[in-house]
């Protein structure tokens, strides 16, 4: 599905919030491995399942015509810092719900372009039918947590020892799920 453009200035940086277009594919690809590189809190670690241009172009064709997709990027002074999905599934019995993903570039962190990535997709799903959104959050990633819970995500359930980093320790998953708002 298509959202358009938005444009925010939070801390006098200007930036806007829009659909993923065919044309981003080659930045989105070497944005995630360069976020997967600056931080701990995704799920993989740099150059892994590595996407590249034409995988990120089919990838924003499907979800631009599925009803229950949407692929939002941040830009900055035309540069992608940061974007976010929500990917459905074709199966009737979980046809009410999407799944919430979200990454920006580390260099832009604090600016609130992820809460404003979530928003969006928020209001999206929500105005949409979507019953249900849900995510998955390092256990150590408190910050993310509680953003989440400021917008109506609950815990509900944690997959101990879950993740096995490079540092050699084991990490916990939260598993977070919001109900669309009934108002």
């Amino acid at each position: 599905m298509i959202v358009e453009q938005q444009v925010f200035n939070v801390k006098g940086m200007n930036y806007s919030i829009r659909s993923a277009e065919e044309k981003d594919a080659g930045e989105l690809s070497s944005l995630r491995v360069q976020i997967d590189g600056e931080t701990d809190n995704m799920d993989r670690e740099q150059g892994e399942a590595y996407i590249d241009e034409a995988g990120f172009a089919d990838i924003i064709q499907v979800d631009a015509q599925k009803r229950r997709n949407l692929f939002l990027v941040a830009v900055v002074q035309g540069r992608i810092v940061g974007y976010a999905r929500c990917v459905g599934v074709d199966l009737r019995r979980f046809a009410h719900k999407v799944e919430f993903g979200v990454c920006v570039a580390r260099e832009f962190w604090g600016y609130g372009i992820g809460k404003k990535l979530l928003e969006i997709s928020i209001l999206w799903a929500d105005t949409t039918g979507v019953q249900k959104m849900t995510l998955n959050v390092l256990g150590t990633n408190d910050k993310a947590v509680e953003l989440y819970k400021k917008v109506g995500f609950e815990v509900e359930g944690i997959m101990k020892r879950d993740r096995l980093h490079a540092d050699g320790q084991f990490y916990d998953t939260i598993v977070m799920g919001r109900f669309r708002s009934q108002a």
